[in-house]
């Protein structure tokens, strides 16, 4: 071999040194890597995500609450309105009428209830008067039986004196009569006496007619006493009973009243329901309404898609929840918007997997089990979304990447 080869070769040769440093700077670089994989992982405990999650929001399905045809619409799809624009009008006129007719209703329910509750106290003064009146009545003829009896009894007073008047004046008869025939008196003087005695007869008689009409006055005065108490009862008795009458004829026409004003709280209702305002704010989808339009009770008009009211569900694996739980904060990346983040809170973890709320839940068959992790739905609010979200980029649907600090 030459010295110029012999040269050659040991310039190629790399000495100790470099060999050394060489071995040193690659046990340094896996060393830095071997740190740089725990740190990693370390890290990783810190927090669960998922990809299968999305924007969710309560989607505003907007229909007829009447029926009627349509005269305006205000509104296109993919359009934003705001909570209470008017989207469409139906055609008022008959719930205005009908509204009128309510109102009339009521108007007479009203008058009618004002008559029967003035009718109440006047029924009520009016029993009052009428127990009083016949109270009186009782008195009164008590007290005409009691003069009827006291003129009966001097009537047969009467009839007594009368008897004795007649009896003298027959007995001066018969003691006159022999004396006349002896002419011992005057013929003038016996027939003043028979006069006198026919006269005290007919007294008689007169005084026994009197005491038959004193008795029965005393007979109607018991009569009409009879007919006053019992019209003293009947007023006792049927006053309150009238009273309660009229009140509750008070009371049914103010029910009248309100049911009458429930009719018209309707009407005006339905009078509203013509004007179909948005119920929340968001994007209108799905519009299936145009201009003369017959609508019925129901009819779905269009969906509004919310803008503001929403929150994201995350289906995490059961292997990912050992230390999750509400109030725990949450990073969200949205892949629409660039991995753009919004931040959240846990809201709910779910009650039950999404295969278990499924149409048809799987059941498995004993001897062929295969155990698979299941998924959670995990419902994630945002704290901040009126802030972070002020563009109105975020959309339902939209998948995201949450990322929930357990640590």
């Amino acid at each position: 071999m030459s010295d110029e080869t012999q040269n050659n070769d040991a310039t190629t040769e790399e000495s100790p040194e470099k060999k050394s440093r060489r071995k040193i700077i690659l046990f340094a670089v896996l060393a830095l890597l071997v740190i740089g994989a725990g740190l990693f992982y370390w890290h990783s405990t810190f927090t669960e995500d998922t990809d299968d999650a999305q924007v969710d929001g309560d989607l505003y399905q907007v229909s007829s609450r009447v029926t009627g045809q349509v005269i305006k619409v205000y509104v296109e799809d993919n359009q934003t309105v705001r909570a209470g624009d008017l989207l469409a009008e139906i055609d008022p006129k008959d719930y205005q009428v009908a509204l009128e007719q309510a109102l009339a209703t009521l108007a007479s329910a009203q008058a009618a209830a004002i008559q029967a509750n003035v009718n109440v106290p006047i029924t009520s003064i009016s029993a009052s008067t009428s127990v009083s009146t016949t109270g009186s009545d009782v008195q009164a003829a008590q007290a005409a039986i009691a003069q009827a009896q006291k003129q009966a009894q001097a009537a047969e007073a009467r009839v007594a004196q009368a008897k004795a008047n007649a009896i003298k004046s027959q007995l001066d008869v018969d003691r006159y009569t022999p004396l006349v025939e002896k002419d011992v008196i005057s013929k003038q003087q016996f027939d003043g006496a028979v006069a006198q005695a026919a006269a005290n007869k007919a007294a008689v008689l007169e005084a026994e007619a009197t005491v038959i009409a004193q008795q029965s006055a005393v007979s109607q005065a018991m009569q009409k006493l009879a007919q006053a108490r019992s019209q003293a009862n009947e007023s006792v008795k049927n006053g309150p009973e009238q009273v309660r009458a009229q009140q509750a004829k008070a009371n049914s026409a103010l029910a009248d009243v309100k049911q009458a004003q429930a009719k018209v709280d309707q009407a005006q209702l339905n009078l509203s329901y013509t004007k179909i305002t948005a119920p929340a704010s968001g994007v209108v989808n799905k519009k299936n309404v145009q201009v003369g339009a017959n609508l019925s009770i129901g009819q779905d008009l269009l969906t509004i898609i919310p803008l503001t009211n929403l929150w994201v569900t995350a289906n995490f694996k059961e292997t990912q929840l050992e230390k999750m739980q509400p109030g725990q904060k949450v990073t969200i990346k949205v892949d629409a918007l660039g991995g753009r983040k919004f931040h959240g809170v846990v809201k709910q973890i779910g009650g039950a997997t999404g295969s278990r709320l499924s149409l048809f839940p799987p059941e498995n068959a004993t001897g062929n089990y295969v155990k698979v992790v299941q998924r959670i739905p995990v419902r994630i609010d945002f704290t901040n979304l009126q802030d972070e979200n002020k563009d109105f980029a975020l959309r339902p649907g939209f998948s995201v990447t949450p990322a929930v600090a357990v640590k």
